[in-house]
């Protein structure tokens, strides 16, 4: 047997051991070691092999399938540029804390710095963007290469799943082959050493789960407490449970997890948004976690106990679809006379918490609240207000929305995540739809919602929704929009022996860049539309034909519900007008404001 193979034998079998079910390849010469290992493992039902002819398209499958299982899943490309185009999928991964295996092929050493045809350095391509790196060596027929190399499964497994002591995310092995990359003929020399791993299957190494620290912050019980909660994979039910105790809102992004249960509010973007109510309900408490970001009220709540100071008036911020970034936002005084006394953090792992305001008084791996008032004793106001401001702002928002026939952005975004199966799967695009979702969604806990939040970016999402619904085994959903679409086409490439999802992507077409439409860049008609707003007048029916995939155009609101049935990858298209959402945008915004102050 000659190396390249007896690498790709062992190593896939120790993968296997230490539980890899899912594995993406993006076809090429040199990963064949790997790549025939992998389709042997798959006939032996060991794993679920998917194949993509665009590595970016196979990087976020892989990422998809990873974020929906929570466990580590294995990408596989050849050499040269193909390594590069997984970067985005790295750095996105790394941000959102997703497991992945990014096995790039390599050509050996020698080649190096020659001109051979198709090497670039990939030695540490990804940077800082992975929790391990490593360069294998080539594989050669001496004894102790067996154990090196399950060894180093193990290893790569520990540091992505998150047992190496860090967060869990994508780790990067390099993996130079010489040839001959395939099977020899029989006759060949007998390997030095057996190739068999541990007895009854079990990995080469174990590694201990070590988690956090068990040390739960300890913290005076106040009323005037709010639970906020971003995307991220974390104990979101543990917040919730929290925020019931200590009766205290709970505002939760929709790929938090934590829209559930009685404290969870629908509409609450709305009441940060409405100064009289801000001034009249500062928080002494804030306990945030995963990484909150979809409006500058949000940010602003969060930033409160920075620098700010006295920092005036939120007035339009509201209408403004940004990332939450503070930036050039003057005078936020309209958060209330003075700031909050306590802002936890809860950490997501060992050395990562979200606080871009570096307002955080307190970071923590838990929060346990002492000399909490029973409930059946406590009238709790404070919830009581927030209830009672949010059912406002929810009817008067449904009122406008429910004014007309046309199909709107947000009405789709309210319609689709309230209306989906119990059991869905949801998939949201980063720009506009998380946003219009987490505006309009009534809390429910039999909904998954997901979205590529880390690094926000309209890479592979199509893929990222394939392999998350490839996951998840049932009927999926994905909102997104047009340009997000169009970037990856190839992601529908789905050949006819690969295996196919239940997905129902939904498609809001407004011709552009819709989100920058709500954003200051709007105030500057001359260089808009070429420069942001990037008409591209596409025909998406003619590319779903292209793939073969099933095509409906939603033409009134009340036809949702018929176009979402079927099974399996289809497309339906709803056309939009972005002048027209940003003018509904701000008269939700105007109507829920009054609504609120109706109720003060």
């Amino acid at each position: 047997m000659n190396p390249s193979t007896a690498f790709g034998l062992v190593f896939t079998d120790e993968l296997v051991r230490c539980g890899l079910r899912e594995v993406v390849l993006a076809p090429g010469s040199r990963s064949t070691p790997l790549a025939m290992a992998f389709l042997d493992a798959e006939r032996r039902h060991e794993v679920r092999l998917h194949v993509r002819i665009d590595e970016r398209s196979a990087s976020f499958t892989a990422l998809g399938l990873a974020k929906a299982s929570r466990r580590p899943v294995a990408v596989l490309c050849t050499s040269g540029t193909a390594a590069a185009n997984f970067h985005p999928a790295v750095i996105e991964a790394d941000e959102s804390g997703v497991p992945l295996l990014v096995l790039t092929a390599d050509r050996p050493p020698e080649m190096r710095g020659t001109g051979a045809n198709q090497v670039i350095d990939q030695v540490k391509l990804y940077g800082s963007a992975v929790r391990w790196f490593c360069e294998m060596g080539v594989p050669e027929a001496r004894p102790g290469m067996v154990g090196y190399w399950r060894s180093l499964a193990c290893q790569a497994w520990a540091h992505a799943s998150g047992r190496a002591g860090a967060l869990a995310g994508p780790v990067h092995l390099n993996l130079a082959f010489r040839e001959p990359l395939v099977p020899g003929e029989a006759g060949e020399p007998d390997w030095p050493e057996p190739l068999d791993g541990r007895p009854r299957r079990r990995p080469w190494t174990s590694f201990e789960w070590p988690g956090l620290s068990p040390d739960e912050l300890e913290v005076p019980w106040t009323e005037r407490g709010v639970v906020v909660c971003g995307d991220g994979d974390y104990d979101a039910a543990a917040l919730v449970e929290l925020a019931e105790q200590a009766g205290w809102p709970v505002l939760a992004e929709p790929s938090s997890g934590a829209r559930r249960g009685p404290n969870a509010l629908s509409a609450y973007q709305y009441l940060l948004a409405t100064p009289e109510f801000m001034t009249a309900h500062r928080p002494d408490l804030i306990v945030s976690a995963g990484r909150p970001g979809l409006s500058r009220p949000q940010s602003a709540l969060l930033g409160s106990l920075g620098s700010l100071g006295d920092l005036g008036d939120l007035g339009d911020l509201g209408s403004l679809g940004d990332l939450g970034s503070l930036g050039d936002l003057g005078d936020l005084g309209a958060l209330g006379a003075g700031p909050a006394r306590r802002h936890v953090v809860i950490a997501q792992g060992p050395g990562r918490w979200a606080d871009p305001q570096r307002a955080a008084t307190d970071v923590a791996p838990a929060i346990r609240l002492t000399a909490v008032p029973d409930p059946a004793e406590d009238s709790r106001s404070w919830l009581a207000d927030w209830r009672r401001a949010d059912g406002a702002a929810r009817s008067a928002a449904d009122a406008v929305l429910d004014d007309g026939d046309a199909v709107t952005e947000p009405r789709l975004a309210r319609d689709i995540a309230n209306h989906v199966p119990a059991g869905a799967l949801l998939w949201t695009g980063s720009s506009l739809p998380v946003r219009d979702i987490d505006f309009h969604l009534s809390p429910r806990d039999d909904l998954r919602i997901l979205a590529s939040r880390g690094a926000s970016g309209i890479d592979g999402t199509t893929s990222a929704a394939i392999g998350a619904a490839l996951a998840h085994g049932g009927p999926a959903f994905a909102v997104i929009g047009d340009l997000t679409f169009l970037h990856d086409a190839p992601g529908l490439a789905l050949g006819p022996s690969e295996p196919r999802p239940d997905l129902c992507l939904i498609v809001i077409n407004n011709d552009g860049g819709g989100i920058f439409s709500t954003l200051e860049q709007a105030g500057f008609p001359g260089s808009f539309e070429r420069v942001f707003g990037t008409p591209h007048g596409a025909e998406l029916k003619h590319l779903a034909a292209a793939f073969g995939l099933p095509y409906q155009r939603l033409e009134q609101p009340g036809d949702l519900s018929k176009v979402l049935q079927g099974t399996g990858l289809r497309i339906v298209e709803a056309q939009t007008d972005r002048a027209a959402g940003a003018a509904l945008r701000a008269r939700l915004r105007e109507a829920a404001a009054q609504a609120v102050r109706s109720v003060l």
